[in-house]
């Protein structure tokens, strides 16, 4: 029953955050100055033609009347005509959002899955001159600007070695016929790799170092002494006893990953041309796109505020201590 509870209270934070979210996204684009339909209305219109657009939007009634309007869409799932491409903004992104979901899982599974293993490794091995070296060069990677690391990427794997294709998703004049039979070609993993690793490199300085703090702190308890004790194997004091008490904060930190690396994805698919939501947003923020613009911040609101909430009721499932009162 605590645990019902539980969920419902966060469900109604997370209502509560996304009309906030919603709220702002509205009055920003309405408030901000300068027509915000001057990049869909002709230089050529009359008068009489922009008052008309602008009926058809309905951006000539009041402010509080248009705000209803708009949760009632939102309610419904529209959201809106593009300017820009003439088409529904829903249907846009829909077709955007498997590519950069795509590219931000698979990268977020290399890094978690190396930052992982390297973690328990170097907690295994402090002191060692391994660590010491290991340790410099995570904090070095986590510094670097992901536009950078892309372009040196791009410099030596695809423009010095050829290696690799330089931006998009399949080679020119390609077509496939289906979406499945594209993701699961040989040559759309090539055009993945880049991008992919360059978000990897990335982000798994935060698996790696937080898997090795706890497992620092895990190798420290009894019930590892008593194991040792034991005469149990490296293997299995390290795998079994430890990393597994570790995975908790590491696992949970996953689920806030994502939504953070879909922010990060907006810079590395613009540096790698790659067809997805965050290009989109950059290039419909130039267009001043506001109904694409908007769809596309309150998609990553979504994201970003279902995965903590995810995270927070798998702190209580997997951790009894954790009281979500």
């Amino acid at each position: 029953m605590s645990h019902l509870k539980a969920v419902a209270n966060r469900a109604l934070q997370f209502a509560l955050v996304l009309w906030a979210v919603v709220t702002i996204l509205f009055l920003m684009f309405r408030l901000m100055p300068g027509n915000p339909m001057a990049a869909y209305i002709d230089p050529t219109f009359t008068v009489e033609q922009q008052q008309a657009l602008m009926a058809q939007f309905g951006l000539d009634k009041p402010l509080w009347k248009q705000y209803i309007i708009y949760l009632g869409n939102l309610l419904q799932g529209e959201l809106g005509q593009s300017f820009r491409y003439r088409e529904p903004v829903a249907e846009r992104i829909m077709a955007l959002l498997p590519n950069t979901l795509i590219l931000t899982f698979s990268s977020l599974i290399v890094a978690y899955a190396f930052g992982i293993l390297a973690g328990a490794y170097l907690a295994w091995r402090r002191g060692s001159a391994v660590e010491n070296v290991a340790i410099p060069l995570v904090l070095t990677t986590r510094a670097m600007p992901e536009f950078w690391l892309g372009m040196v990427l791009l410099a030596i794997f695809s423009f010095w070695l050829g290696w690799f294709p330089a931006g998009g998703t399949r080679s020119a004049g390609a077509s496939y016929d289906s979406l499945w039979a594209l993701y699961t070609s040989g040559e759309f993993l090539r055009y993945l790799t880049l991008p992919a690793l360059t978000l990897a490199i990335y982000s798994q300085g935060l698996p790696l170092l937080l898997m090795r703090s706890n497992m620092l702190d895990v190798m420290k308890e009894d019930f590892v002494t008593m194991a040792r004790i034991k005469g149990l194997s490296t293997w299995t004091v390290v795998v079994r006893h430890a990393a597994r008490n570790a995975l908790l904060p590491v696992m949970t930190s996953f689920a806030i990953a994502v939504g953070y690396q879909l922010q990060g994805n907006v810079v590395v698919e613009s540096v790698f041309s790659w067809p997805g939501l965050g290009r989109e947003l950059v290039n419909a923020v130039s267009a001043s796109d506001y109904p694409l613009v908007q769809g596309a911040f309150l998609l990553i609101a979504i994201v970003v505020i279902l995965m903590n909430l995810i995270a927070d009721l798998l702190y209580g499932l997997l951790d009894p201590r954790v009281s979500h009162a």
